[in-house]
This record gives C-alpha cells, structure tokens and sequence, in this order.
C-alpha cells in the first residue's frame, strides 16, 4: 500500500542545543534505515519549511503507524497521511 504522507516539524524553539542535536541525529539514521529497506522510497523537503513529504509503501494502515510512531522526532510532528491508488490513466 501507497502512501501520502506530509510531516511538519515543530522543535520547541528552547529545546536544549545538545537535545536538538541527538534528536536530528537519530531522525536521520532512523530515515536512512527505512529507505534502504524499502518501506520509504521517496522523501522530500520542502522548500521555505522544516517540512517534508515522503512516499510509504508499507503492507497495512497499522504498519505505517508503527514506523511513522517509531521516528525519533515523532512527538515534535504533525502527520497528514493520504491513501494512494493506481490512476486509470497511469501507463
């Protein structure tokens, strides 16, 4: 299953130097180990914001909320996720 998925990170602007770091940090590894292993194929950022959207391609809605829950900054995000489904018209 294809999926949508619009992430907008919202760091407390106090939130510890030290703190930010190792959460930026284990984001990162985090996101590099779920695109080598295929479930996030596409991820992009958006210009102008500390946002991105990314393409899940995951088994079930279930899974999806286990590794989006499992990201590091998880608690600082606000998720917009949208289903996909093939278009007639895709060739």
């Amino acid at each position: 299953m294809l999926f949508h998925v619009r992430m907008d990170v919202h760091l407390p602007p106090d939130l510890d130097a030290g703190t930010r770091e190792s959460l930026v940090t284990r984001e990162r590894d985090r996101a590099v180990a779920l695109q080598k292993s295929g479930v996030w194929p596409h991820l992009w950022r958006i210009v102008g914001e500390y946002a991105n959207i990314s393409i899940f391609d995951v088994e079930s809605n279930d899974e999806l909320h286990e590794i989006l829950s499992s990201l590091p900054l998880f608690p600082y995000l606000t998720i917009h996720v949208t289903p996909l489904a093939k278009h007639p018209s895709k060739i």
